[in-house]
């Protein structure tokens, strides 16, 4: 612990340096759901690459012998920038601005999930290593091509080469702070299931002025089947849906409530004034600890620019749960599809397509490294790491769990204003520099012994 001033002198110093490389990362449009960009999810990585049916793995290894080993998970993939003309610069040519007096943020896609938390976690060894040619704990660096397409060949991955993996514990940096200036340990995230349905009634598009009025239209079947998945009150109508779904202590209900999570203030930032989650529930049970359902595209017929009058012949919607406690994703999934035929008129069909599901997970709040971790961020921030629960799913937390019977520590530097999955997606310049920070004393810290 006496080289950390050293250690964390050098990223202040090389603060400019260490964006300059996040920039060139950024560039790159490493989209893994759409096959356009195939090959630039391969760039960048000359070494260490693992292939798999999908995108590539990069990993890599430095052991510490005697000392606790950690296996460090992020992401290089980003999500697609559509719309592209929401976004006020391109989204791969990152830009540095000031959004409010003395406020710096990068914008790109990717500078907040996962990019930018990524290199904070890198940039913290590179300082460690420069300044003690070594790190106090052994690492292994896992960052995938996947995550946000799915995971889907990630889970294979882990299972293959699980000797290779295994560690004392693993390290995530991919959820966010509590605020601006109040970090947080994520302990629970909630699990998912993504289906896509599609809907058919005729066996083309009909033409609007002679089949209107007789022939099924796959359009209002669906619609109506979305719109019937809640009910007034705010809850999911699906049978047996909240089966494992845990009440929170009167504890935890405190602890969440002296938070004082506002509607104002979580929702004036992206334009609304009103929750529409479950009623009698406060704001932050609604996002962290509920279980949702939410429609994330609906489509069919003619959307193009005009008109073009016609009754389509299918109509397709992706639907994601998020899931906490112990509901089980196949349960789910397989109500999802119950809940959809039950609903069908005559001639009408309906398929499905599975992409992906996981369950929701919780981290011991009383484990040795979240206690280290929590001391050395209150440290770096100066003000007490708050442990909180994360809305968002990071499936890969369970696979660890599941396959190599560890548990992880995730730790964050995200916002809840950086525009994630949306156009404009930013990184606080704050978080990316104290983050690194952060990490330098979360790794000197987790080589201390007892609690």
């Amino acid at each position: 612990m006496t080289q950390l001033p050293a250690i964390l002198s050098r990223l202040d110093a090389d603060l400019d340096a260490s964006l300059t490389r996040l920039c060139s990362w950024l560039e790159i449009p490493s989209i893994s759901t759409d096959s356009a960009y195939a090959a630039d999810s391969r760039r960048g990585f000359t070494a260490g690459l693992r292939e798999t049916p999908g995108h590539p793995i990069v990993l890599g290894h430095r052991p510490k012998p005697g000392a606790p080993h950690v296996l460090f998970y992020g992401h290089y993939d980003v999500q697609p920038v559509d719309p592209l003309e929401l976004w006020d610069t391109k989204p791969f040519e990152p830009v540095v601005k000031e959004i409010e007096p003395g406020r710096k943020v990068i914008v790109a896609r990717g500078a907040c999930d996962d990019k930018g938390q990524v290199m904070t976690f890198v940039e913290a060894m590179r300082a460690t290593l420069a300044e003690t040619g070594d790190l106090p704990i052994g690492v292994t660096v896992m960052v995938e091509g996947e995550e946000e397409s799915g995971s889907l060949n990630l889970p294979a991955f882990v299972r293959e080469n699980a000797e290779e993996l295994k560690a004392d514990f693993a390290l995530v940096c991919d959820t966010g702070m509590w605020d601006r200036q109040t970090p947080a340990i994520t302990a629970s995230l909630r699990g998912m299931v993504y289906q896509e349905v599609t809907i058919t009634c005729a066996d083309r598009d009909l033409h609007s002025g002679l089949f209107g009025g007789a022939a099924a239209n796959p359009v209002h079947v669906l619609a109506k089947i979305v719109a019937a998945l809640h009910d007034e009150d705010g809850r999911i109508t699906l049978p047996g849906f909240y089966d494992g779904v845990e009440e929170p202590t009167n504890q935890q209900k405190a602890d969440w409530a002296d938070l004082n999570l506002t509607e104002e203030e979580f929702l004036g930032q992206i334009g609304l004034k009103h929750s529409v989650g479950e009623k009698g529930r406060m704001l932050i049970e609604q996002i962290q600890s509920r279980p949702t359902c939410d429609v994330n595209g609906i489509w069919g017929g003619y959307t193009g620019e005009g008109t073009k009058t016609v009754i389509a012949g299918k109509a397709s919607a992706k639907v994601s749960f998020r899931l906490v406690g112990n509901q089980d994703p196949d349960t789910i999934a397989t109500a999802f599809q119950a809940f959809v035929r039950e609903q069908l008129p005559a001639d009408v069909t309906a398929q499905f397509i599975a992409h992906g599901a996981s369950p929701a997970i919780a981290v011991p709040v009383d484990s040795p490294a979240l206690r280290k971790a929590q001391v050395a961020l209150t440290e770096e921030w100066g003000r007490k790491a708050v442990t909180i629960g994360s809305g968002g799913s990071v499936p890969v937390v369970g696979d660890f769990k599941r396959l190599l019977g560890m548990d992880t520590l995730l730790v964050g530097f995200g916002l809840d204003d950086d525009r994630v999955h949306s156009p404009n997606e930013k990184y606080d310049l704050s978080s990316f520099h104290k983050g690194q920070r952060s990490w330098a004393r979360i790794l000197q810290a987790l080589a201390t012994k007892g609690a």
